[in-house]
């Protein structure tokens, strides 16, 4: 029994002494101290980049593609097209039994307006609430007092009216939304009121003072220089001279021209049956009529992109804002997917941002970069597509002294993207992607769905929309990359004490590396 303690006690020895030998040894007492530094330091990333099993057994830092739901658990969405060209979609939400969005998507915006009456679409947003010929605005805040609400807006290419409520006020919702649309009021006295509100907040656009409006205007400006001459760089408000001058009979021409059948899609999704409102449908929208389509407009008067800057210093502002644009892809282009992945990758940032944790720990390089660095007060990348063009780039708010990191930080990572792009970064904004839209409200899809059966005439099942998301990998990001960024023209617009950013030719320069 002793004899075999020992041999246990031999085998042990020996087992340890070769996993010694085995070890790195540290560098002989004749090497540098500064080798023997960086000796350390392969030591412990070799130790990170292989962890051990223990470790990796309730988390990985290396990102997974995220599993979705099977194809049949996601609602279906029922479309059906009446005579005269309106169209009719639903899509019941077995997550929101209880509450149910519904509206009317119009295929019309600012960039359907002629010059002279330039600024009707948003007033007629303003206005549209204030009453109708059977009812008074009193009368149409009784959805307020049903737990409801009602929402109105205009964009450069859609408009919508929609309104929230419980699946049992539906019809009363439907029955609003129909009567101020085809039954308008336009009074002198509430023009008056509309005019006066939009021509304030244009004097707080021109000091600048309030930041959401300032935003609103930086988004103008870009618009306005990228698209110059053409009518998709018009502001969606319009001009302060066209407010003044806007009649009743404006606002009725416009209703009558641009609210037709084929260009209005009625939406309903929650808690809702496709049956029921394709009846209400038919009952209470029979006032519309047929008319041109957006396409033939839009190829009339197409937009082209210009590589140009605007810039609006006021030192009466602490902080600057700017964004930086490239020409994006249209609604229908292939790489609108790609696109979008780019946007996730890249990010948005938050200083003042609880749920952002500082930035510090984000998956984007850019947001890592501007947190570690404190050099901006928020970051956002935007996407925007329209019919025939688009606009892909970064928002960034920041302090004076910090603009110039601040576009050397962006220009790096956006331009990064043509030539590296991790695979680990990918998977993370398709996963990120995918799970922003499995979580969307019933007003989150039913503006999916009006913006889709606009754009494309059909709504996209979510099972073709996540194979299109996870047929994006690596090399397909630095192909769209190279196609809308490597050493292609940019946009930018600026406000506030922006006499430190870089000029125009400093961001050029950084669309493209010089590689061997």
């Amino acid at each position: 029994m002793a004899k075999g303690h020992v041999l246990n006690l031999a085998r042990r020895s020996h087992r340890h002494s070769q996993s010694i030998s085995t070890l790195p040894g540290p560098p002989g007492p004749y090497v540098m101290i500064y080798d023997r530094l960086a000796e350390a330091v392969k030591q412990k990333l070799k130790r990170l980049e292989n962890p051990e099993d223990r470790f990796l057994k309730y988390n990985n830092p290396h990102p997974k593609d995220m599993i979705p739901p099977p194809p049949l658990s996601f609602p279906l969405t029922r479309v059906t097209t009446l005579p005269n060209g309106l169209r009719v979609a639903t899509e019941s939400a077995p997550n929101s039994p209880n509450m149910a969005t519904v509206g009317i998507w119009i295929d019309a915006g600012s960039r359907y307006e002629p010059d002279n009456t330039h600024g009707t679409a948003s007033f007629l947003d303003r206005i549209i609430f204030t009453g109708s010929k059977r009812r008074k605005k009193r009368q149409l805040e009784q959805i307020e007092n049903i737990g409801g609400e009602l929402f109105a807006e205009t964009f450069r290419e859609k408009t919508s009216y929609y309104a929230t409520v419980m699946g049992n006020h539906v019809p009363l919702a439907f029955d609003i939304l129909s009567d101020i649309l085809q039954n308008p009021r336009f009074t002198t006295k509430r023009i008056h009121i509309v005019r006066n509100e939009i021509l304030k907040e244009f004097m707080n656009q021109d000091n600048h003072k309030v930041l959401a409006q300032t935003e609103e205007l930086i988004f103008d400006q870009l618009h306005a220089t990228a698209f110059q001459h053409s009518p998709l760089g018009r502001t969606i408000s319009g001009p302060a001279k066209n407010i003044s001058l806007i009649t009743e009979e404006d606002l009725q021409n416009y209703i009558s021209t641009h609210y037709t059948a084929p260009r209005m899609v009625i939406v309903a999704s929650g808690a809702v049956k496709h049956e029921d409102i394709v009846e209400q449908v038919q009952s209470k929208f029979i006032k519309f009529s047929e008319g041109l389509t957006t396409s033939e407009l839009a190829a009339e008067e197409p937009a082209i992109f210009t590589g140009s800057e605007v810039r609006i210093i006021d030192d009466s502002v602490p902080l600057a804002q700017f964004a930086v644009a490239f020409k994006g892809a249209s609604w229908t282009d292939p790489d609108s997917t790609a696109l979008m992945v780019m946007r996730t990758i890249l990010g948005s940032y938050n200083k003042r941002s609880v749920s952002s944790g500082g930035g510090k720990h984000k998956g984007s390089m850019l947001v890592q970069r501007i947190a570690i660095n404190d050099i901006a007060e928020s970051m956002t990348a935007f996407n925007y597509n329209y019919k025939d063009t688009g606009l892909f780039g970064v928002h960034a708010v920041a302090k004076p002294d910090c603009l110039d990191d601040l576009a050397y930080a962006i220009m790096y990572e956006v331009t990064q993207l043509c030539y590296r792009a991790s695979e680990d970064d990918v998977v993370r904004a398709r996963n990120q992607l995918k799970f922003s839209l499995l979580t969307e409200g019933t007003i989150s899809v039913a503006q999916d769905i009006g913006h889709q059966l606009l754009a494309y005439g059909r709504r996209i099942p979510y099972a073709e929309l996540f194979a299109r998301i996870d047929a994006v990998d690596s090399s397909t990001i630095k192909r769209v990359a190279c196609r809308f960024i490597k050493d292609k023209d940019i946009a930018i617009a600026a406000v506030g004490p922006v006499q430190g950013l870089p000029d125009y030719n400093y961001f050029a320069r950084r669309t493209y590396w010089n590689r061997c």
